[in-house]
């Protein structure tokens, strides 16, 4: 059984790092008590929720297409700055943080221009729309880790519900771990047509800036509304149900199991559309073992990913036999399973469950994690010179990067492919041109290959 001693040895940047902060001690020249200027690329929708998260420190600059929303949103901060485009104030020398929290296919060209600029970065997730990205941003980290900090918006990473799973699994509850099955219930709508009927275009809305990146299209307020349910219905501006969900949910499996990068992916789904992200998928990741978590797991572990009806149906075929009448499989829109060669551990954002119960009713643990300082605290820390966040873009461009490998099988004709991380290929010419993006940026708009 792995003890709250063993654990801080073996994860001293999530253990150790977090008892630092507990205890007050910051590095750096910044200080605790002194407030960061912070620029909010996206001022609507989620943004309202970064800004409460960053409500201790200074609203420097404010940017939307949405020049309503803008307006309306700066009423509370008068002395910000004020524009539609993010370009105009990345390289701002005032500023020391950046919330990016735009459409999806902004996500990784604006993490990449501000971590170039120098700015700690917090980015919604997918922290990015293709692999290249993901690897970019993982890079640019890397490089400047120590001197800016990074996050990615996976607030229920932060939560106590998410150690007690990880400890459970960790701990040897339901013995080694050999697979981790992962689902949410969400499916895609149909987009409807490549190009949706042509509107004008409103005074208030920058639809250049909207578009950013993206190929250009007649302007319809239907690409925009109701946010990324609607933006991952399209390759052009998402990653579908895997790429947003699995964020969150892969997310537990990813740091439960301490996963790194794949040897092999494969997916199930629908025929590929050019246009849409699929309704259903399920896919299938292959790690290979690491010697540091033998402790806890079976050798190479195999990780599924499911979403919508199919895959519901089949996590649920597969499930429910093993679980029995502990629970409804059915009844969990969201999950995770961990299967172990003792039973199961079922987690989701706000539960977990030991099956079968018989065996686990007098099962205790006592909890080894240190909690969080809270996900937004953890992140103005390290931007003022403390210990990393754990959800820094190191871990969760990998995240980010295994998820996208779904979408890249799926893409390439529901293949099985082999992963070389260090070589950057699959090997298969067909799908390797998915892991740049399948569009040409718009001229402007290439912070990738700059």
């Amino acid at each position: 059984m792995q003890t709250r001693r063993s654990f801080l040895k073996t994860s001293a940047a999530l253990g150790a790092g977090t008892l630092i902060l507990q205890a007050g001690i910051v590095r750096g020249q910044n200080t605790p008590n002194e407030k960061l200027n912070c620029a909010f690329f996206g001022a609507g929708g989620r943004a309202a929720a970064n800004r409460a998260g960053a409500a201790g420190q200074n609203c420097y600059a404010l940017c939307d297409t949405n020049r309503e929303t803008l307006e309306n949103v700066a009423k509370d901060y008068p002395d910000a700055i004020k524009t539609t485009d993010w370009r105009t104030i990345v390289n701002d020398p005032k500023i020391d943080v950046v919330f990016v929290t735009t459409a999806e296919h902004h996500h990784a060209l604006a993490s990449i221009a501000a971590m170039k600029a120098g700015k700690s970065v917090y980015t919604e997730k997918p922290l990015a729309r293709t692999i290249q990205e993901a690897r970019i941003m993982q890079d640019l980290y890397k490089e400047r880790r120590g001197k800016i900090a990074t996050q990615m918006g996976t607030q229920i990473h932060a939560t106590e519900n998410y150690r007690r799973a990880v400890e459970y699994v960790r701990a040897g509850a339901v013995g080694k771990i050999k697979e981790a099955h992962v689902w949410c219930s969400r499916t895609i709508r149909p987009i409807g047509p490549e190009f949706l009927p042509e509107q004008p275009i409103p005074d208030h809305i920058d639809w250049d800036v909207w578009l950013g990146p993206a190929p250009m299209r007649p302007f319809n307020i239907d690409y925009v509304n109701n946010g990324c349910l609607n933006w991952h219905r399209r390759w052009d501006f998402g990653t579908g149900v895997l790429g947003d969900m699995g964020s969150h949910l892969v997310d537990l499996a990813y740091w439960a199991l301490e996963l790194d990068r794949p040897y092999e992916v494969s997916c199930e789904a629908p025929e590929p559309d050019r246009l849409a992200t699929p309704p259903w998928q399920i896919a299938t990741w292959k790690h290979a073992p690491r010697k540091t978590c033998s402790e806890y797991t079976n050798g190479e572990i195999k990780l599924v990913w499911y979403h919508g009806p199919e895959g519901m149906k089949r996590r649920s075929d597969l499930l429910q036999p093993m679980v029995g009448d502990d629970t409804t499989i059915n009844d969990w829109g969201i999950g995770v399973a961990f299967i172990g060669e003792k039973g199961l551990v079922v987690s989701d954002y706000g539960k977990v469950l030991l099956s079968p119960k018989s065996q686990f009713e007098s099962y205790k643990i006592d909890p080894f994690i240190p909690s969080s300082l809270g996900h937004y605290e953890e992140f103005f820390v390290a931007a003022k010179g403390g210990p990393e966040s754990l959800c820094n873009f190191d871990y969760s461009g990998r995240l980010i990067e295994n998820n996208l490998l779904g979408n890249l099988a799926h893409r390439a004709g529901n293949v099985t492919l082999p992963w070389d991380p260090v070589k950057f290929t699959t090997g298969n010419a067909d799908a390797d041109k998915f892991l740049k993006s399948d569009y040409e940026y718009r001229k402007g708009w290439d912070f990738v290959n700059e």
